[in-house]
């Protein structure tokens, strides 16, 4: 990895990518904490320009840039703001695989009676089936189905796929807004080389 480092160094600092680190691993705890432990995907939603805010501001501070010095600042707070979005758009996508394909349709397909050892009816096809049948169970699903022309798993399938991509690229643009946010703010509080020289003489 230490070819790859240096070659990305020479458009950030070193600061900014020990920070997109940092950042792979605050999506995969976020991942894990709002998709899979609890899973609340508004929540997920929202950290997700909150994270990149923090990570924009980090990689700079771990940088120790100096306020004027905009370019830098910018792009360090994008790279480790784009590194973070990334991971959250890739955890999101993964944990919705999971799922996806993992769905079995239980408690409400495909259950068996224990007595008997008998499935119970309704019944699905587990992965995409079950997530369709799931979908049409709710209050009013077939007719939005059918209005968004979803008629069959196939076209189900390609629905869903198409809104979480939808759903990820949102999360990265967000994400990357926020590192940038996060630059621009350390930017405008991070005293100047001469303010801080001073400081230091004054002590």
């Amino acid at each position: 990895m230490q070819p790859v480092d240096e070659a990305v160094s020479r458009i950030v600092d070193r600061g900014a990518i020990f920070g997109a680190y940092v950042g792979i691993g605050m999506a995969a705890v976020i991942a894990v904490s709002f998709l899979l432990v609890i899973p609340i995907e508004r929540v997920y939603w929202l950290l997700a320009p909150l994270s990149g805010l923090l990570i924009g501001y980090y990689a700079n501070g771990r940088s120790n840039v100096v306020a004027g010095q905009w370019r830098r600042t910018l792009s360090n707070g994008l790279f480790a703001g784009a590194v973070t979005g990334v991971s959250l758009a890739a955890f999101l996508i993964v944990i919705k695989a999971l799922f996806f394909f993992g769905d079995t349709g239980y408690p409400d397909f495909n259950r068996v009676d224990p007595p008997t050892g008998q499935q119970v009816p309704p019944f699905c096809v587990n992965g995409a089936g079950c997530v369709y049948a799931r979908y049409l169970a709710q209050d009013g699903g077939p007719s939005r189905l059918a209005a968004a022309g979803i008629t069959d798993v196939g076209s189900f399938t390609t629905f869903y796929w198409t809104q979480q991509g939808a759903t990820a690229g949102t999360i990265l643009a967000l994400t990357i807004a926020g590192g940038l946010g996060g630059a621009a703010l350390y930017g405008i509080t991070r005293p100047r080389a001469s303010r801080l020289a001073a400081a230091v003489e004054e002590r």
